[in-house]
């Protein structure tokens, strides 16, 4: 009479150990296409002077060999969420993960910098497609109540790239050469397509009667777009000069051709409907400012350290470390505070700790030395962590299922453009504070000022992103209950 009993639960505890088992391989596949997206640019810079002797170049012409990566990453990574949307999530990713391996090999044998220069290009194609639909996926491999938990991995493995990249880099560049800094991406790359091919959900094909167009038009536009505001804020070698307007101007006319050609399709690349959704709109926004804000830390603070603390490279290298491992020890712990207490409520908590770290680097006076800027930057890469999983689970868990794709670009998208435009900004906030022509030859003081400056901007943007997020919370809750005042 039991017996029955007994083995129907006994299959039951089988199936479900299997089914948590693949989401894990699943979720495994997503972490290495992060852990390749991110390791893509960060090993590169520090081939850079290599690269620069072997190819006989200038220091200005191999810098495209980063530029060229993340030209492409940032103008495709949109267009090619939504694709996956269309086409089939996985059948895509599949290409992605092989494109980037193959670019890798053949950045590897490149005979001339022209050559490696598009291989990159295409690598950084492959790279858009890993890090637009490995967030996407999240929705579709793993269980809700641990969607801020796969969050949190997913951040990790960025972080661990991108601390990962200079270390590796530099070990395979003195021990073989500096094609091995690509070749590496082959095995780990096989990796990931066996594992996603294996364990990732089949994609459902909805009827083609049904099935959106690909909007063309709107990917041009966008492409376009966002390659004039990425060269703008790149191009010039910290001076902001003609060139630079020109190609400013030029992406806001785009943006405004976009919008209209958006409105106008049939099924169109970015609804503009989605930015009715507050917390879709806050979380792009947000993401934006606080990027901008963690590249302040990689811009200034080398400066700063070696300017007004007088370290040596090695030495400053080790204190900017700092940073990517506390975002690496963080971001699992992170994500469990987020299925625990909620995305609002760690967003918020995250936002706070950033901008407490970057007051204090504000305030910060050069007799505290290296502890007095180390502890500043974990309080602020600590919160940023808190917030990236947070912010992550909140736009993820609020988009539809048949926009998954092009959210998670969105999304990825507000990094890059954060990333870019800091860079860029922030630069000149600091060469601003510290009221000098030459950042190279300034004082140590004017170097101290400058810092203090700059993270007093630091600290501002963070307050915006804090009222964004009141902001949204309370338009969100409004509009699911309307008599909520």
């Amino acid at each position: 009479m039991f017996k029955p009993v007994i083995a129907g639960r006994a299959g039951t505890a089988a199936r479900s150990a299997e089914r948590t088992t693949s989401f894990q391989w699943a979720l495994a596949s997503l972490s290495l296409s992060m852990l390749l997206s991110s390791l893509g640019t960060s090993i590169a810079n520090v081939g850079l002077p290599t690269l620069a002797q072997a190819f006989s170049a200038s220091f200005q012409e191999v810098q495209w060999v980063v530029l060229a990566y993340l030209l492409a990453i940032t103008t495709l990574i949109v267009s090619v969420g939504r694709l996956g949307d269309i086409a089939g999530r996985k059948r895509l990713l599949l290409a992605g993960v092989f494109l980037f391996t193959a670019a890798s090999v053949l950045c590897g044998v490149a005979p001339t910098l022209r050559l490696l220069i598009a291989a990159r290009a295409v690598q950084g194609l492959g790279a858009a497609i890993m890090m637009s639909l490995a967030i996407a996926f999240v929705g579709e491999t793993v269980p809700k109540e641990k969607t801020g938990s796969a969050m949190g991995l997913l951040g990790t493995m960025s972080a661990i790239g991108t601390a990962l990249g200079p270390t590796l880099g530099g070990v395979l560049i003195a021990g073989l050469s500096w094609r091995s800094i690509f070749f590496i991406n082959l095995p780990l790359g096989f990796l990931a397509f066996l594992l996603a091919w294996r364990y990732l959900p089949a994609d459902r094909q909805a009827p083609t009667a049904n099935r959106a167009r690909f909007d063309h038009v709107g990917t041009l536009l966008l492409a376009l777009t966002l390659a004039a505001y990425a060269l703008a804020m790149t191009m010039g070698h910290g001076r902001f000069g003609m060139i630079n307007l020109a190609l400013l101007v030029t992406a806001v006319v785009l943006v405004g051709m976009f919008v209209v050609a958006e409105t106008r399709a049939a099924s169109p690349l970015i609804p503009m409907a989605m930015f009715r959704d507050p917390v879709l709109s806050a979380g792009f926004a947000m993401s934006t400012l606080v990027t901008t804000v963690v590249m302040a830390t990689l811009v200034v603070g080398p400066f700063y350290l070696s300017g007004a603390l007088a370290l040596e490279a090695a030495q400053v290298g080790l204190a900017m470390s700092s940073g990517p491992i506390v975002a690496a020890l963080t971001g699992v712990p992170a994500g469990r505070l987020v299925d625990r207490y909620g995305a609002h409520r760690m967003s918020v908590a995250g936002l706070i700790g950033m901008a407490t770290g970057a007051l204090f680097l504000s305030m910060l006076p050069t007799s505290f030395g290296v502890p007095g800027y180390v502890a500043p930057l974990v309080v602020i890469t600590g919160g940023y962590a808190l917030f990236q999983a947070a912010n992550n689970t909140a736009v993820m868990t609020n988009a539809r299922s048949d926009q998954r794709g092009v959210v998670s670009g969105m999304l990825s998208l507000s990094r890059n453009l954060g990333l870019i435009t800091g860079a860029s900004v922030m630069g000149t906030v600091f060469a601003f504070g510290s009221a000098t022509a030459d950042i190279m030859t300034a004082r140590p003081d004017a170097v101290a000022a400058g810092m203090r400056t700059t993270f007093g901007v630091a600290a501002a943007l963070i307050v915006v992103a804090l009222a964004i997020a009141s902001a949204s919370h309370v338009l969100s809750r409004r509009a699911v209950h309307p008599t909520v005042n």
